[in-house]
């Protein structure tokens, strides 16, 4: 299938942003492959992916270029577009938990994601052999509160030369400075082992058994300067009884986190999310 442009925009509400979108697509030969929209009545924002493949000979950059004059001036609507071919660059953060590390290389390598994985920095050297294994570069900074901000300089370098696209935190278990996510130049997503908001924080599993809950969770997000605060992209749950120490709850809430995780990425890597304030809409 020929290349084709998806975008995502949003904006106040106003008549006709369906039907204007589409027309103006089929004026020029597109065919729509996908549409989705969803207004939020409360705030009177609209939102909306499409995606569609242009009409011979028109270019995809001249397309682009087209829809983002028609969405910003007629509709004075903010819109992101990219191609689909387009293949992000990706790496990851871990320290010494590996199940989400293993999840994630293996579905990168099972050709689960239109992306490159381009390597992976650790603030432990644990999980470099488990690197090699899976044929990927691997950084290890030791990340101590004295030597935090020059760790963090080199980390940014690493990632600004590798011209990441996409950072992936894997349970990597340092809170990143709001330094490093003024300077980062991509998105960051984040996998917490809770439901959040419940059991932000530090061992989450253990605040969960200490307060008896009978449902576990996970939640994939986006990493802002508030910690475990960001935009939630997708979220899962488990039922546990009075039965499961926080051995159990941790061996539950593994799958949960490899789970939640690669739905996440998966959701972004297919520029189906979209960020207003701290809240997402992910298009199905």
């Amino acid at each position: 299938m020929n290349p084709s442009v998806i975008a995502l925009l949003h904006g106040p509400d106003q008549p006709g942003l369906v039907a204007r979108t589409a027309s103006w697509i089929h004026q020029r030969g597109g065919n729509v492959l996908h549409a989705d929209q969803h207004l939020d009545r409360d705030e009177n924002i609209f939102f909306q992916r499409v995606e569609w493949q242009p009409g011979t000979p028109h270019s995809l950059e001249e397309e682009m270029e087209l829809f983002e004059d028609l969405v910003k001036g007629e509709f004075g609507m903010k819109v992101r577009l990219t191609r689909s071919d387009y293949r992000p660059r990706i790496a990851l953060m871990v320290s010494k938990a590996d199940h989400c590390f293993h999840d994630l290389a293996l579905r990168q390598r099972a050709g689960d994601w239109n992306a490159d994985l381009v390597g992976v920095l650790s603030n432990h050297e644990v999980l470099e052999p488990v690197a090699q294994s899976y044929g990927l570069n691997y950084v290890c900074h030791s990340v101590t509160k004295e030597n935090k901000a020059d760790a963090e300089a080199k980390q940014l370098t690493w990632l600004a030369d590798q011209q990441v696209d996409l950072l992936i935190l894997a349970r990597y278990m340092q809170v990143l400075s709001p330094d490093f996510l003024n300077k980062i130049a991509c998105p960051v997503i984040n996998i917490h082992h809770s439901f959040l908001p419940s059991f932000a924080g530090a061992k989450p599993y253990h605040q969960a058994h200490k307060r008896g809950v009978k449902l576990i969770g996970a939640t994939a997000h986006y990493v802002t300067e508030d910690l475990d605060e960001g935009p939630i992209i997708e979220q899962d749950v488990a039922r546990v009884s009075h039965r499961h120490g926080t051995k159990e709850l941790i061996e539950r809430g593994r799958d949960l986190e490899k789970l939640v995780l690669a739905v996440a990425v998966r959701r972004h890597l297919q520029h189906r999310v979209l960020v207003y304030r701290n809240k997402t809409v992910v298009f199905d």
